[in-house]
């Protein structure tokens, strides 16, 4: 009896052992397949031959493993090194493998912005590799990359009305967190009211779908010099939220001037007034 139960045990742990090696071997396959598509055509597209490393040693990228919910996926990019006149991080380019437009954006910095970190939300269409990559001021790319298991994220209805919506759109709100040191990299936040319609969400009671209708590009200036500026698409979450660094020299005003694919210009000004004594 001993014999037949640890004979029984022994043919558990082996299909345990089988299922184990199977869920491996088909999670390897479909990020090996996710990595096809950037193999076979998308890194050429954005890059054509121009080497990458991949590497967390200039940025790296946190993104949710399962995301909660796939039209509004939180990611953020850290800065492994510090923005100086000598060596930068100048764009960001972010991409997503497998989504309808896989390009999210390109996001510029320079070296006033102090740390080139960056945070937003995003829309995942299928479980896909997200890539970071960066160009620093001597040419060079470098790219960070996570998986991330989300979908339906380019299709999921506008989270409120829409017509409630467009009635609040392009209002703009900055937002700035830490102490306001002169010469010390002030993390700001932009937030912008727009339902970056992607053109794939169906209206329940027409059954038609909305045209494509989202945030093309951002500028941001203090005294009427850049510190931080994109170009994104549809894989930009509604009402997105940009978190970024800048180093203020001076009291003045930032602004933010924002059009849309429809032509659609915004803008919205914020006064930045430094702490003197506290860069002393």
């Amino acid at each position: 009896m001993l014999m037949r139960r640890n004979n029984v045990n022994l043919m558990a742990l082996r299909t345990t052992h089988m299922f184990v090696l199977l869920f491996v071997t088909i999670a390897f396959q479909a990020v090996a397949a996710a990595d096809t598509v950037w193999d076979a055509g998308l890194r050429a597209y954005f890059f054509g031959e121009r080497p990458i490393v991949e590497s967390e040693e200039v940025i790296s990228l946190e993104a949710p493993v399962r995301a909660e919910e796939a039209a509004i996926v939180p990611i953020k990019i850290k800065a492994s090194i510090p923005q100086t006149e000598q060596h930068f991080i100048k764009t960001i380019t972010l991409v997503i493998d497998k989504n309808p437009v896989p390009l999210v954006g390109k996001f510029h910095f320079s070296s006033r912005s102090g740390r080139a970190d960056l945070a937003l939300r995003i829309r995942v269409n299928e479980y896909s590799p997200v890539r970071a990559i960066a160009e620093t001021s001597d040419g060079r790319l470098t790219m960070s990359t996570r998986f991330v298991k989300a979908s339906g994220g380019c299709s999921a209805p506008v989270g409120t009305d829409l017509e409630a919506a467009m009635a609040r759109l392009g209002k703009m709100r900055f937002k700035t967190k830490g102490a306001k040191s002169l010469g010390q990299p002030l993390q700001t936040q932009l937030g912008i009211s727009h339902p970056n319609v992607t053109g794939m969400q169906m209206d329940q009671l027409t059954r038609l779908y909305a045209p494509a209708h989202f945030v093309k590009r951002i500028n941001v200036s203090f005294e009427g010099e850049q510190v931080f500026a994109a170009e994104t698409d549809i894989s930009v979450s509604e009402n997105p939220n940009f978190r970024f660094y800048f180093v203020p020299q001076k009291a003045g005003l930032l602004r933010a001037d924002v059009l849309d694919s429809n032509g659609t210009r915004f803008n919205k000004t914020y006064f930045i007034r430094p702490n003197v004594s506290a860069a002393q």
